[in-house]
């Protein structure tokens, strides 16, 4: 898919491509500006999701949007919804069926040159960024939980946790409460109306926390370790009160014991590094480092966060 991408993006096409039965990309001017997959949710179900928006809304823009007004204007301009809503609800989509596109096998079944989507542009991606975006979310997931035999099979919490307490996000305790031990991530996606990959995300972290029940080697249903996808070590059975050691009895001064330092705590400055990063020794820096995206210096990434804050203050 890439690859065609590549070529309509030198060629600066207008149109819609359609992967079989995988979905369609539509460019404009050679940049992509929607993308659309049966394996993630639709726009449409992102933007009532929460039902604050009317589903009817939705259908009479998309049934009344021309090429002079697309949908996405008459959405705005009746005030159904902001204007950052919008584009923050279209970059979502796009990232997410991009993501599922990019790892499928399905070839282009042929190109409609004029064809566009509905809503109109209201981004515009470059392929290249594209591609770059959909491998850090693989790497992601990679390191979330290294193996994909979780993305489709039924999502199953663990009846009793091996834990005391628990941290979750919002999007977790929602795959959690909405779990049936018969949905797959996909199908949790379209249930709570979230994208895709966000879906898999918490899957994958929570399996990694060892709250779900994951497959093991010969197949059977088992808990997932406590960790980052590792296998945990074997725990130690703790010992008897009858085989308990006897106390050590004091040495005498002429023979002072080697007993070893105590460690020192560093010191919690927490101020950041050059790049984003915290120094050493700042509170939560280990613990948090895996949950946090990586910051970069790249401008074009910039003005993404930017145009992301943006629209997230539309959104309050």
């Amino acid at each position: 898919m890439e690859s065609v991408l590549i070529d309509l993006a030198e060629d600066r096409v207008t149109g819609a491509l359609r992967l079989d039965e995988a979905g369609t990309v539509y460019l404009t001017d050679g940049r992509v500006t929607y993308a659309e997959s049966p394996a993630v949710p639709r726009l449409e179900d992102l933007l009532t999701a929460d039902d604050r928006i009317p589903a009817q809304a939705v259908r009479q823009a998309r049934q009344a949007a021309t090429e002079d007004r697309p949908g996405g204007e008459r959405l705005v301009g009746q005030g159904v919804l902001t204007r950052g809503e919008l584009e923050f609800c279209v970059l979502s989509a796009v990232l997410d069926a991009a993501y599922f596109l990019s790892g499928s096998a399905a070839h282009h079944r042929g190109f409609r040159p004029g064809d566009r989507h509905w809503l109109g542009p209201q981004w515009y991606f470059d392929v290249a960024g594209l591609s770059r975006e959909c491998e850090r979310r693989r790497a992601q997931l990679d390191r979330a939980w290294p193996s994909g035999e979780l993305d489709t099979l039924p999502v199953v919490p663990l009846a009793r946790i091996p834990a005391q307490r628990v941290v979750l996000t919002s999007l977790q305790w929602e795959v959690l409460v909405a779990a049936d031990s018969v949905a797959t991530p996909a199908e949790l996606a379209r249930r709570l109306g979230r994208p895709a990959y966000s879906v898999l995300l918490a899957v994958r972290r929570l399996a990694a926390a060892g709250l779900l029940r994951v497959p093991e080697a010969g197949g059977r249903p088992g808990a997932a370790p406590i960790g980052t996808g590792t296998p945990a070590p074997a725990p130690q059975t703790p010992q008897s009160p009858q085989t308990s050691p006897a106390p050590q009895t004091p040495q005498s001064s002429q023979t002072p014991s080697a007993s070893p330092a105590l460690p020192r705590r560093p010191k919690t400055t927490g101020e950041p590094r050059a790049g984003g990063e915290p120094r050493e020794g700042a509170v939560g820096s280990a613990a948090s480092a895996r949950w946090l995206p990586s910051a970069t210096g790249d401008p074009a990434d910039v003005n993404l966060l930017i145009r992301l804050r943006n629209a997230l203050e539309a959104l309050t």
